[in-house]
């Protein structure tokens, strides 16, 4: 079905809107996502909108009209607004001409098979939002299966998050679980959970590392609790040459994730 929308006042207007907030979101189990590249990157990896919404001054693109045709054809819903109303959905003064509603997806460590890749990328209480895209995205680059989240973190499914990730949460499993329902999962089968750490730690380079590897990083401002690093199977540090004490969590996640590829292949 396609419809076009011309009012602020109108109730999807307002829904739309609403997806910009946590509360919206997982009452409705819906997301929002916007740009063409990565509404294309979501259609690639198997994932269409259930809505579509494309500015009526948009340019004519084929993998626009490719896109606007599966969701079509899989009973979708279509809608064109002006570039004003668009501005108010994705809060944005200058928008993408395109954006799509989805469904969350399982986010239960239940749908995690460790066994699918080498790599795993764990985050402990990470809470801005561009640096859970940005692991997202570096699970992407370096093979991993995907991105599990303990406790109190950040949505994933943030209009920030998503952006962030360059279409990596349409490409990585993503695994929300607090700490005392991890643990015993991990261990239920076979895993190595390995802590960027500062405490009786290896230096990352060269370390032992074995797949399925979990590799750990804690909080952007206060690291990982102590009883965490001691209940991981091996601390790894990264040397830090000048006056800083650490490395932003998510460019620590990319370093040891890019050593541990090259020592696991």
């Amino acid at each position: 079905m396609r419809r076009t929308i011309t009012g602020f006042s109108n109730p999807t207007v307002k829904f739309l809107r609403s997806l910009r907030e946590k509360k919206h979101r997982k009452a409705s189990g819906k997301f929002l996502a916007e740009g063409l590249r990565l509404l294309t990157d979501a259609r690639t990896s198997g994932h269409l909108p259930e809505l579509l919404v494309m500015a009526t001054e948009r340019d004519p693109h084929p993998l626009l009209d490719a896109l606007e045709a599966d969701v079509l054809a899989t009973g979708g819903e279509v809608l064109e607004m002006g570039a004003d109303l668009l501005a108010k959905v994705t809060g944005k003064d200058n928008p993408q001409a395109v954006a799509g509603v989805f469904a969350e997806f399982d986010t239960g460590l239940a749908q995690i098979e460790r066994g699918t890749a080498k790599i795993w990328l764990v985050a402990q209480a990470l809470r801005d939002p561009g640096n859970l895209g940005t692991m997202l995205r570096t699970g992407d680059a370096v093979g991993a299966g995907g991105l599990i989240l303990l406790d109190d973190c950040a949505d994933p499914f943030s209009v920030e998050a998503v952006r962030a990730s360059m279409g990596a949460v349409f490409t990585q499993k993503i695994a929300l679980a607090r700490w005392d329902e991890f643990l015993p999962w991990l261990r239920g089968g076979q895993g190595q959970l390995v802590a960027a750490s500062l405490r009786d730690a290896v230096d990352y380079r060269g370390a032992p590392y074995a797949a399925p590897c979990f590799l750990l990083v804690g909080n952007e401002s206060r690291g990982l609790p102590e009883d965490y690093e001691a209940a991981c199977d091996l601390r790894v540090t990264m040397p830090m040459k000048g006056r800083a004490d650490s490395l932003n969590a998510a460019v620590a996640a990319a370093v040891l994730a890019y050593e541990a590829l090259a020592t696991l292949g």
